[in-house]
């Protein structure tokens, strides 16, 4: 069967995360997003792993299930997901990376969270910090449970990541040591998509996957995964594992200049600048000295073996979406969260069955026929991803526009005309 998976969120109980991060609301969110998997985040914390014990349903095949009367037959999945931050020196030097740990039973995360716990205090977030070498963590996961994933998390974001200019490694295996072996995909985070990683040979044997890392359920699936096989943890495992590109069909990616670290910059200064710009002033902010954010472009070409356009044999697809509700408050001229711009998502959804298959499979006469004709025009120009963007840096998300500059200053001006 086809499903689109995403493997990677937070809780309520992860720091600066929304109230609504609770399991009633990311099932209202999946069924909106058509999202049929989805990872529960957070499984270290005991209050949130209360929580999904209470509200979902272990099946045989490794997955939960929230029970709903009202859902027409159409069950939302989860899979037990966590992420940990692991900050620890090695060999005279710092490194902070993320990790996300994917389980098939509740009893096996409990055993995870058993052994975790000697190591510091899960309950003190829901995405918690432990002073743990990675390796060590890769030794402790894979002992509890082979079957179980570990996928280094954003793997570019400069500082908490594998490859992070400010915190990461060169090589995954001075990471993972003798567990490398045991990892087997990649997770390529908001500010870089595969094309970007593709650029590395070392990375070609990777499944490489794409997650939302929501902190609000309106977030989840912004990045997703698309496969044809068996809802069946130990199946998406192997599919994963042999990197099988007949039932691993495609990943749904941002467009990798929104993401908040894609190019360098220093945001107190507004400086932005592209790897060149960087290069040409030594790294340094010309406004006030200080070092810049080197961002994810800048480190993927610090490692890249390929040049700008390689497509490996074995590559597995990807396409780059905008938010429906992005397309929407730009195609009305208003902000993301305003009461006009969530009812006509609200409406599409219902007309049209899921924000997915909007952006996804919808005809482009369909659109027209059952959207507004600006937000029809929105949706078309993002799937031939006829955009202009500003790239995001040192934590600021950059700016995409549908439209263009110029062309809403003409209609800016014409509609001021049309009032006389």
């Amino acid at each position: 069967m086809k499903f689109i998976a995403d493997f990677h969120i937070h809780s309520k109980y992860s720091r600066a995360t929304s109230k609504d991060m609770d399991v009633d609301h990311l099932v209202e969110w999946s069924r909106l997003k058509g999202i049929d998997l989805i990872g529960t985040g957070d499984f270290t914390h005991h209050l949130w792993l209360e929580e999904l014990r209470s509200k979902l349903e272990p099946t045989d095949k490794g997955l939960f299930v929230y029970p709903d009367s009202k859902s027409g037959g159409k069950e939302t999945h989860f899979i037990l997901s966590a992420e940990i931050s692991s900050i620890y020196s090695k060999k005279g030097k710092t490194y902070r990376v993320h990790n996300i740990i994917l389980a098939p039973s509740f009893a096996i995360a409990d055993k995870i969270n058993n052994t975790l716990s000697r190591h510091g205090n899960l309950a003190s977030d829901g995405r918690p910090i432990l002073g743990m070498d990675a390796a060590e963590l890769a030794r402790i996961v894979f002992d509890i449970d082979a079957n179980c994933m570990l996928v280094p998390g954003h793997i570019w974001t400069p500082w908490f990541s594998l490859f992070g200019s400010m915190s990461g490694f060169d090589r995954i295996e001075d990471c993972f040591e003798k567990y490398t072996p045991n990892i087997f995909a990649l997770e390529t985070g908001l500010s870089s998509d595969p094309a970007m990683n593709w650029r590395l040979s070392k990375l070609d044997r990777f499944s490489l996957i794409s997650n939302s890392d929501s902190h609000s359920p309106s977030k989840i699936g912004r990045e997703a995964n698309v496969f044809d096989c068996e809802l069946d943890y130990f199946t998406i495992r192997e599919v994963l594992r042999t990197k099988d590109r007949k039932r691993f069909l495609y990943t749904i990616e941002f467009f990798p200049e929104e993401g908040k670290y894609h190019y360098d910059g220093h945001r107190n200064c507004a400086v932005c600048f592209s790897p060149q710009q960087s290069r040409e002033t030594k790294n340094r902010c010309p406004k006030c000295s200080r070092a810049l954010t080197i961002g994810v472009m800048n480190r993927v070409e610090q490692l890249a073996d390929r040049p700008v356009g390689t497509v490996p044999e074995n590559a597995i697809p990807f396409k780059n979406l905008i938010p429906l509700e992005e397309i929407i408050a730009e195609a009305k001229g208003l902000g993301k969260a305003s009461q006009a711009v969530m009812r006509e998502y609200y409406g599409l959804v219902s007309k049209f069955g899921s924000e997915f298959e909007i952006l996804l499979n919808a005809h482009e006469q369909d659109l027209r026929a059952n959207a507004p004709e600006r937000i029809a025009e929105g949706i078309m120009r993002v799937k031939n991803g006829k955009v202009h963007i500003r790239p995001g840096f040192d934590g600021e998300y950059g700016k995409i526009n549908i439209f263009g500059e110029e062309e809403l200053q003409k209609e800016q001006s014409q509609a001021q005309l049309d009032l006389f």
